[in-house]
């Protein structure tokens, strides 16, 4: 039987802004790397001018490594989704998946300057997120000869 975890209770968005680049971090829970993928799609839909829409997911359980996954979707390598998926990894959530939006505000922020901001925007996402706990539960049947 799995451990109990956490995940948002509901969906949620936060802007930060880093010389003068837009970082929107949107927040939704999601079951299952479908419903994440489908998320990503449709920020992806509401922000079709945006620079980039980096993402992670943690699809299920946050010990099961094998429903994580990211992008940098065009940043450098290595400079978005690791960084935001680290952050979500150590949240201790799961079923969740975020994306954060990037407006190119004119200033490059090299690559040290990418990784704190894709952290940060992630992390301010994630802070006051109201969540709710998941725990596993099957069905029993029991059945008895009556008298």
């Amino acid at each position: 039987m799995a451990e109990p975890f956490d995940r948002p209770a509901s969906a949620r968005s936060v802007e930060i802004e880093i010389k003068n680049s837009r970082f929107i971090c949107h927040v939704a829970p999601t079951a299952g790397i479908e419903a994440a993928q489908a998320f990503v799609g449709r920020i992806r839909r509401e922000h079709p001018d945006a620079n980039h829409n980096c993402w992670c997911y943690v699809a299920g359980d946050p010990q099961d490594y094998n429903q994580w996954n990211c992008s940098d979707d065009g940043e450098p390598r290595g400079t978005a989704g690791k960084p935001m998926l680290n952050v979500l990894t150590h949240s201790g959530l799961g079923e969740i998946c975020v994306v954060v939006t990037r407006y190119f505000g004119g200033i490059k922020l090299g690559a040290g300057g990418l990784v704190r901001a894709y952290s940060q925007a992630v992390q301010t996402g994630l802070d006051h997120l109201p969540t709710e706990a998941v725990i596993e539960t099957f069905a029993v049947s029991l059945s008895a000869p009556t008298p």
